[in-house]
């Protein structure tokens, strides 16, 4: 056993049921049951934590291999069926002023003033709710684009991808090069790409053994609205706080580390046209839109992209904060870190139900086959993820909490890990963790797998 982890480890016994970190689910038809963990997360915090056991081979041999191809075709449908909405729902709003004029073109009574401002607030929620989905499929689809996991060529992956990563304001090329890195290195706290702990140092707390609970509360206590507050600007802001300062991202990077220029650390040289080329596509879209401003007024441009804009963005933060921020699991270090136990340490999690699979393309629903698998079609990984799961058994990672209320759970309770130990969970404000390592849990398995390339 590594000697750190031996030195650090806690007793293990089951949470009870009256734990902060262990809800009870009995009411399972109530409308709390929203606001309560799951019984798989449940489950896994009474387990103590031992690294997964199986091997990429016994992984390898679980999937058939069919589910690994391409079908152009089938892919075809999937990009022209995204597309397709946006342009439906741009079309809807285009209507939507005229619409509430007519009362429904006279399907419904509205001869009063606010007949017709309610006709038209509903008719911009609905709008902003629906496009703010085909948005954050445009992101999902040019994430698969971006893996070339749709097409066999590699312009037909990169083409369509560019250009529905910058209707969205994203720099293709340039998260493509940073989310690979992540793919290769997921879970391990020296070289993940992103989501990366914070450490104790970072909040400057005293030392584990001689932190007070007033030496928390000193740094960590707020009101619930300054909680609410911070919710909201990571979910409005987060995306574009990595994209332009690596918040979250690899402490390693010098400061002033982006996603923009191509001279920034994160990039090697052969990939700097990438980033110039993405560079030109995000201006061109920014003076599209200040030209649709100046055309149609800046109230248009807000509510037809602005605001499912900024919705589509709350998507993407909550979908990926989700995949490797949670209180039941580990991150690495490289003692202790392998491609196969980074892949496990994410959590599959069915968010918006059939909306979620429909419009985000299963990246939350099969995130681990995603990782294990990361050049299969997206509309396979069901499958491979009913294959693996198979094969990990308990170590496979499934919670079906609210998303909504798992958001809010692993943004209060993931908050620093320690700098001492080579297998680390998150703690919360009160430096306390949420899940204990098994006596006989670190297995130290430097030098025996230190496998970097997903399966293909």
């Amino acid at each position: 056993m590594n000697s750190k982890l031996q030195s650090t480890t806690r007793p293990n016994p089951p949470f009870p049921v009256s734990s902060p970190f262990s809800k009870t689910i009995s009411t399972h038809h109530s409308p709390y049951t929203m606001f309560i963990d799951s019984t798989e997360y449940q489950a896994r915090l009474a387990r103590p934590f031992v690294p997964p056991t199986a091997t990429l081979k016994q992984i390898h041999d679980a999937v058939p291999k069919h589910l690994l191809r391409k079908d152009p075709v089938r892919s075809f449908g999937y990009v022209a069926r995204d597309v397709s909405l946006c342009i439906a729902m741009f079309a809807f709003a285009a209507y939507i002023e005229p619409m509430a004029r007519s009362g429904c073109f006279g399907l419904i009574p509205a001869v009063r003033p606010w007949h017709i401002l309610l006709l038209k607030t509903a008719s911009w929620l609905f709008y902003w709710w629906w496009q703010s989905l085909v948005f954050a499929s445009f992101f999902c689809i040019a994430h698969e684009l971006g893996h070339g996991t749709l097409f066999h060529s590699r312009y037909a992956n990169d083409i369509p991808g560019f250009i529905l990563d910058t209707f969205i304001l994203l720099p293709y090329f340039a998260w493509q090069a940073t989310h690979n890195i992540h793919h290769k290195a997921v879970g391990s706290i020296e070289r993940d790409e992103n989501y990366v702990p914070h450490l104790r140092e970072h909040y400057k707390l005293p030392p584990q053994e001689r932190a007070t609970r007033a030496d928390y509360a000193e740094v960590f206590d707020e009101t619930p609205v300054m909680t609410l507050f911070r919710m909201i600007v990571m979910q409005v802001f987060g995306w574009w706080c990595y994209l332009s300062f690596n918040a979250m991202g690899p402490k390693a990077y010098p400061e002033g580390t982006n996603h923009f220029s191509p001279y920034s650390a994160l990039f090697k040289p052969e990939q700097r046209r990438g980033i110039i080329l993405s560079d030109i596509g995000l201006a061109i879209m920014v003076s599209l839109l200040i030209a649709f401003g100046v055309q149609y007024g800046w109230m248009s441009l807000l509510k037809y992209y602005f605001i499912p804009y900024v919705l589509c963005n709350h998507w993407i933060v909550m979908c990926t904060f989700l995949h490797h921020s949670d209180p039941s699991i580990p991150h690495y270090r490289k003692a202790e870190w392998t491609f196969l136990r980074g892949v496990v340490a994410t959590v599959d999690r069915p968010l918006l139900g059939w909306i979620g699979r429909f419009f985000f393309h299963n990246v939350s629903h099969d995130h681990i086959a995603h990782h294990f698998f990361s050049s299969a079609p997206f509309y396979n990984q069901p499958q491979i993820t009913e294959a693996i799961r198979n094969v990990l058994k308990d170590d496979y990672n499934y919670d079906s909490t609210n998303s909504f209320y798992a958001l809010y759970r692993s943004f209060t309770e993931c908050v620093f890990v320690e700098e001492d130990e080579d297998i680390v969970f998150y703690k919360n404000g009160r430096g306390e963790v949420a899940r204990h390592i098994a006596q006989d849990g670190s297995h130290n398995c430097k030098g025996t797998e230190w496998e970097i390339a997903e399966i293909s």
